[in-house]
């Protein structure tokens, strides 16, 4: 295991790093202990008391962060004819049928998200080696298949995240930037927070939020209380 700098050394000095806090004050223990000059991404990580191997202890979801990530999003839409001019008003990066299709199987993935309408899911099926493994495979559950492309353009241009648990049972996403106010923050992460409570699977047991932690990218990582998280 790498060993910690001097800086965050230092950062873990200036609180108990097994306590657990509420979100304001693990959001303030976040910002007070930012020390670079860049912006750093606000990240949530959580251990969920679930298997995701088997189908119904699946967690996974879309959540609309109230205050945007604010990361620029790149969104790249399988459109057709007027489907493919409205994606364009609406402000995504890339657009396009087979052609688009070509790109991604040459290795150009040079978006975050991806959007098709319904009667483009027989190009995009074939894609699904590709995407599937990065997560970027449209899917009707998320709202990335639709024939409003325009409405689902702007959620995922305006702070719209997909999650999706991982085989360890852990779930985590960029929740906002150092940049933000503490305000903001906190309610991004109780956004987040609310949406993995909501997405409960039928399968799951026991326990569900075993432990949750807050940090920057450059920063410690600071436990909230999972036994006061829902708003």
């Amino acid at each position: 295991m790498a060993s910690r700098g001097k800086r965050l050394n230092t950062a873990y000095e200036s609180f108990d790093k097994l306590a657990e806090h509420s979100i304001a004050d693990a959001v303030k223990l976040v910002l007070d202990n930012k020390k670079t000059k860049f912006d750093e991404t606000v990240e949530i990580a959580m251990n969920l008391g679930v298997d995701p191997r088997h189908a119904d202890q699946m967690v996974r979801g879309v959540v609309s962060l109230p205050n945007g990530t604010g990361k620029a999003v790149r969104v790249a839409v399988f459109a057709k004819d007027a489907k493919a001019d409205e994606a364009r008003d609406a402000g995504a990066d890339l657009v396009g049928a087979d052609d688009l299709a070509e790109k991604i199987q040459g290795g150009e993935i040079e978006f975050d998200r991806c959007i098709a309408t319904p009667d483009m899911m027989a190009v995009v099926g074939r894609l699904g080696k590709v995407l599937g493994p990065k997560g970027l495979m449209p899917n009707p559950k998320l709202g990335t298949v639709t024939p409003n492309v325009a409405e689902a353009v702007k959620s995922a241009k305006g702070g719209e995240i997909e999650f999706r648990v991982e085989k360890a049972g852990i779930i985590h996403a960029g929740v906002g930037k150092s940049s933000f106010s503490a305000e903001a923050l906190e309610q991004n992460v109780q956004a987040f927070v609310d949406a993995i409570i909501r997405a409960k699977p039928s399968g799951a047991k026991g326990t569900y939020v075993k432990r949750a932690t807050i940090s920057s990218t450059m920063g410690p990582g600071v436990r909230l209380d999972v036994a006061n998280l829902s708003s």
